[in-house]
């Protein structure tokens, strides 16, 4: 059974059977007593009864079959201009030592350990270790503000935590040791010790009696062997913003966790074991958890570790230089990646310096993807895009185009449909299905398939209420979008991006489209202003591409037109602003919310997620000039 249609009829009709098959690209040290059970009403455990070790499956296991040599992790810096190739076996032997220093410092299975750490490879063998040890580990996003990190330290009080002397940006060093300290002294919970790697850039002050060096721990330590846990098990806990200010501690299991990763690596992403893959992500996002660690090691290929950014690091030809270098036959990034390069390369002209004969495929996630950006994308790189979809919490896609399994046709502006184990829905505020092709709530039936997240850390009830409770048997997925006659799906919004506008429903998604299709525009981003006649009203921000000679007056009445014109007069399009970049978290996503409340004139709190929040003095600058922020 290889092709779409067939593999996602058995795993929504029979899918006990289909994810024990799945599973059996995993080591088990004792098999499950059941694929999936419900200990609760709405609450799904896979594996139940199984026992393993994801650390196991992702490096001893590929050792002993004759993969030691091959090389697991290759870290490329950008900001140092150094290279490091790793080996399956290398990686293994660091892994094993350092579990050993984390066990002499008092960490055993099931307590917590926060690494706190930038993309260098102690990062993935402080995580791997944790695994080994059936620790759970916690990432938090390198140079994260003090505040949130001691907000997380109290939530999942880890026994310890491992850090790093710096980061490193392209024009400047980001001290973590002040920041770290300043978390611990902040929090209510104490970590018993912090494992600190110094980096040559920066050397960071110790603290006598809790803080350890990386270096002199990993040399007095003894390799640690693996610890047998529980499928049910949490391997690690991974935050995300919540709705009230606490963030969740969003839930990952052992057990369903590596088949569904293992899965989708050949079915999904179509590599097989020793190409090369690389998520040019972060490991404080759950795509670095999932596709620069995790699935691609469990499946046994070559990772990359990219320590820089899509432009500046030196400039827009840099993704294609990694890719040429490394022989990548898959790559998966954020399609505000591809925007920012094509800002500053508009006819990809730095794509031709290098050689992409090694690249099948290019994967985005993270942010909607336009059909500009896309069609820019295939029409330069000359393969397959696949946009497709999923969350933090789902661990893994929602919708692809699988071409491991069958490549279907792309449709610009769609994530592909439903991935096998997912049963996707479009909703009426009620519950009941709205019809083909018209814009709904997304739900998933229940149960997810495994990998997905079993809960919240503590927080049981705040999970049923955040996910369970506004449609009964479902998940609820907070986006917005249709599902058309064959199936695709298209995300068109967040579920409160969806605006009313003299009481039509639009979704910013389909406006946003229109003005990404501008020959002048990089990328935009559209809210629902408050406009006491209609209720809100769309407006637009309008980044232009580099080098662009044109009127910005002229450019917005054109997309005032353009918008009438493809969405009709009901969308009330008649503002939008150029200004000079967007305010996105480091993971690329754009923070419309926050927008929409300065827009308002509302109070808002910076995200901790932000970029760079100087850009929100910026936005405000730039909506006064048109009436708005006042």
């Amino acid at each position: 059974m290889s092709n779409y249609k067939d593999m996602h009829t058995a795993s929504i009709e029979t899918p006990e059977e289909f994810w024990a098959e799945a599973a059996a690209g995993i080591d088990w040290e004792k098999p499950w007593d059941s694929v999936v059970d419900s200990p609760e009403p709405h609450i799904y455990r896979w594996f139940s009864g199984g026992k393993l070790n994801t650390c196991y499956n992702a490096l001893d296991r590929h050792v002993e079959r004759g993969r030691g040599d091959q090389v697991a992790v290759i870290y490329d810096s950008a900001v140092t201009d150094t290279q490091r190739k790793i080996t399956y076996k290398q990686l293994l032997d660091d892994v094993s030592r350092f579990a050993g220093a984390l066990a002499a410092n008092g960490v055993e299975k099931g307590d917590r350990v926060i690494i706190y750490m930038p993309m260098i490879p102690e990062a993935i063998v402080a995580v791997l270790a944790c695994a080994r040890l059936g620790a759970v580990h916690s990432v938090v996003f390198g140079g994260f503000a003090a505040a949130e990190l001691a907000t997380r330290i109290d939530d999942a009080t880890p026994k310890l935590i491992a850090s790093a002397s710096c980061g490193i940006e392209p024009s400047r060093l980001v001290e973590y040791k002040p920041l770290l300290d300043e978390a611990i002294e902040l929090a209510s919970h104490k970590p018993d010790h912090c494992i600190v790697y110094q980096r040559p850039q920066v050397e960071a002050s110790m603290i006598d009696g809790r803080d350890v060096d990386w270096n002199e721990a990993m040399q007095a330590s003894e390799p640690h062997d693996c610890v047998t846990v529980e499928a049910t098990d949490p391997l690690y806990l991974l935050y995300t913003s919540g709705t009230t200010g606490q963030p969740k501690g969003i839930v990952r299991d052992n057990g369903g966790h590596a088949v569904a990763l293992y899965w989708t690596m050949k079915n999904l992403y179509g590599v097989e074991p020793g190409e090369v893959y690389w998520a040019a992500s972060d490991i404080g996002w759950v795509v670095g958890h999932s596709y620069i660690i995790y699935g691609p090691l469990l499946h046994g290929n070559t990772t990359v570790l990219y320590e820089g950014k899509p432009v500046g690091t030196p400039d827009a030809g840099a993704f294609w230089r990694v890719a040429s270098e490394h022989k990548v036959a898959a790559m998966f990034t954020a399609p505000t990646a591809f925007r920012a390069i094509k800002q500053q390369d508009p006819n990809g002209e730095l794509i031709g310096n290098y050689d992409l004969s090694k690249l099948r495929t290019l994967f985005l996630a993270g942010e909607r993807c336009d059909p500009d950006t896309l069609h820019w994308a295939e029409d330069k790189l000359g393969v397959p895009v696949i946009d497709h979809w999923w969350q933090t919490e789902t661990g893994w896609a929602i919708a692809a185009n699988c071409v491991g399994l069958e490549l279907l046709p792309v449709k610009a502006g769609s994530v592909g449909p439903a991935v096998p184990g997912w049963d996707v829905r479009t909703l009426h505020s009620d519950g009941s299905d709205v019809a083909t092709g018209d814009v709904g709530a997304i739900a998933c039936k229940l149960p997810l398939p495994p990998g997905t997240l079993p809960g919240l850390w503590n927080a049981k009830e705040r999970f049923i209420e955040s996910y369970l409770s506004r449609f009964p048997g479902y998940y609820e997925t907070g986006d917005a979008g249709f599902i058309d006659a064959d199936g695709y799906i298209n995300v068109m919004s967040r579920t409160d991006d969806v605006i009313n506008v003299a009481g039509h429903r639009l979704s910013t998604g389909a406006i946003e489209e229109v003005l990404a299709s501008h020959p002048d525009i990089a990328e935009c981003a559209v809210i629902g202003a408050a406009d006491e006649m209609k209720g809100q009203l769309p407006l637009g921000f309008l980044v232009l591409k580099a080098g662009v000679e044109h009127d910005p007056e002229s450019i917005v009445s054109d997309t005032v037109k353009m918008v009438r014109e493809q969405v009709g007069p009901v969308a009330v399009f008649k503002q939008a602003v150029v200004v000079a970049r967007l305010p996105k978290t480091r993971s690329g996503k754009i923070l419309r919310s926050t927008m929409r409340r300065i827009a308002d004139n509302q109070e808002y709190k910076t995200p901790a997620t932000i970029e760079d929040p100087a850009v929100l003095n910026e936005i405000a600058a730039a909506l006064k000039t048109i009436g708005y922020a006042v």
